[in-house]
């Protein structure tokens, strides 16, 4: 009798614990991630940049508008995150301003050496130039794609549709889903690559300006839960 009382006030003991914020949590229970945005509106906060022409101040090419980032493309370089992320999903719009003729532009991921093509750092870049939203294009970084043959041309690596685009003027979405060493770039809902093997996992994320204007909103990370 007396060793079921005292396992019993045991039992009470922890479940009074529990009861009071003692730390223990149900097994089952985890935290979703949050997003974050890594463009918030309103400033540069977070970011920093590398311009191929020396003086250049970060103002002169980046600028921020009604919730809007423009950059006006001239001098090439980046605009870099001062974090770095791995296996997360970012989802970014952009535009070429209306009235202008698009041009060539891409987001980096997993971003780290600086300059080591010319003004590039060391990355994989997700292209956003008209007509070719989505190619990668390695920057120092190794990546495989399905029916490498027909698809590889040198550091490029060709996204798999034509017209995932819209219009000149109007926002396009991407996603980028970056796990483990694949990366999965959606355009407007629409699965336009897929690489694995990539030999880099983890890095900062850039925003190129490589000579045409171009717009930027919306630009939020959310980390994958954790295995």
């Amino acid at each position: 009798m007396r060793h079921a009382l005292v396992v019993t006030l045991g039992l009470l003991v922890m479940t009074s614990g529990c009861e009071k914020g003692s730390g223990l949590a149900p097994a089952s229970v985890e935290k979703t991630p949050k997003a974050i945005q890594l463009f918030n509106g309103r400033d540069l906060t977070g970011w920093t940049y590398d311009l191929s022409k020396e003086g250049v101040k970060l103002e002169e090419v980046w600028s921020v508008a009604d919730g809007v980032l423009h950059c006006k493309g001239e001098p090439s370089g980046v605009l870099r995150t001062l974090d770095e992320y791995g296996d997360y999903v970012l989802s970014v719009e952009w535009r070429w301003p209306p009235g202008t003729q698009g041009g060539n532009n891409g987001v980096l991921v997993h971003t780290s050496t600086p300059r080591t093509l010319g003004i590039w750092p060391k990355s994989i870049e997700v292209q956003l130039a008209k007509d070719n939203a989505g190619d990668f294009w390695v920057i120092g970084t190794e990546l495989d794609v399905e029916n490498e043959q027909a698809r590889k041309e040198g550091r490029r690596h060709l996204n798999l549709t034509d017209g995932s685009e819209k219009p000149l003027g109007e926002w396009n979405h991407m996603e980028i889903t970056c796990k483990g060493n694949e990366v999965i770039v959606l355009v407007n809902g629409v699965l336009v690559n897929h690489a694995t093997n990539c030999n880099v996992t983890r890095g900062a994320i850039c925003l190129q300006s490589e000579g045409a204007p171009i717009e930027y909103r919306n630009v939020v990370l959310t980390p994958l839960p954790a295995k």
